[in-house]
């Protein structure tokens, strides 16, 4: 029980969001192990209101084009982003503290680590498209939903998606969820055959983490259980 229990804490330890992946290829038998292992995921009333599809080889790269094609076209015409937005509200819209602090802190701690200053739009934009090309990893994953489902359906989405992240890190793989990806939906959800009446969750990179990339070495800081924890007796 100790040695479970040690593999279990270390599995969640070790999940970070990997930016570098090598090419080397994930079996087939593995993603399905590791997607059945995260149905066990709890949901209300068990509706168990995830859809996965799963891109690899050409069906992978033919997204990453027309995504990182969009990424393109919106910077050299802003105005073109307004046909690009995401279905529900990921993040606030207004940003107080102490959220507003983490992101910067967050952001900035990326950027610095990449040498990337706050001027440095060139820069930012490829670290930022390299969300769209699933920072190289072998496996692209997009989570779906039908929008007849409420809000509660996205919590047990994160309880889902959270297995996979951690039973991936008991075969040795890494992962990053991404909502960056959100707001292609557009292009998303016609290129993996999703039907009208689903709603893009977000994506996910999957595959073995290059080891030896500077990005690999980033961690985000977490506050610690007192400074959001209230015990009542």
């Amino acid at each position: 029980m100790t040695e479970t229990l040690n593999a279990v804490d270390a599995a969640i330890d070790s999940r970070m969001s990997t930016r570098a992946f090598l090419p080397r290829p994930v079996p087939r038998e593995t993603l399905e192990h590791l997607l059945e292992l995260a149905s066990r995921a709890p949901s209300g009333t068990n509706t168990q209101p995830w859809k996965v599809y799963v891109l690899q080889g050409a069906s992978k790269d033919s997204l990453v084009d027309k995504v990182c094609a969009a990424h393109d076209a919106i910077r050299a015409n802003p105005e073109l982003a307004a046909q690009y937005r995401e279905e529900y509200d990921y993040y606030p819209e207004k940003w107080v503290s102490p959220y507003i602090d983490r992101r910067r802190e967050n952001g900035w701690g990326l950027y610095g680590l990449l040498g990337i200053g706050k001027g440095d739009k060139d820069k930012m934009h490829a670290q930022h498209q390299r969300n769209y090309r699933f920072f190289d990893a072998p496996v692209g994953l997009m989570f779906t939903m039908d929008r007849v489902m409420g809000r509660g359906s996205l919590v047990d989405y994160g309880m889902f998606m959270q297995n996979i992240m951690v039973a991936a890190r008991g075969h040795g793989l890494h992962t990053c969820p991404q909502a960056a990806w959100n707001g292609f939906a557009s292009i998303i959800l016609p290129h993996i055959g999703a039907g009208n009446d689903e709603m893009l969750v977000c994506g996910m990179s999957l595959g073995f983490a290059d080891e030896g990339a500077l990005v690999n070495t980033f961690r985000t800081p977490r506050v610690s259980a007192e400074s959001f924890t209230t015990w009542l007796d």
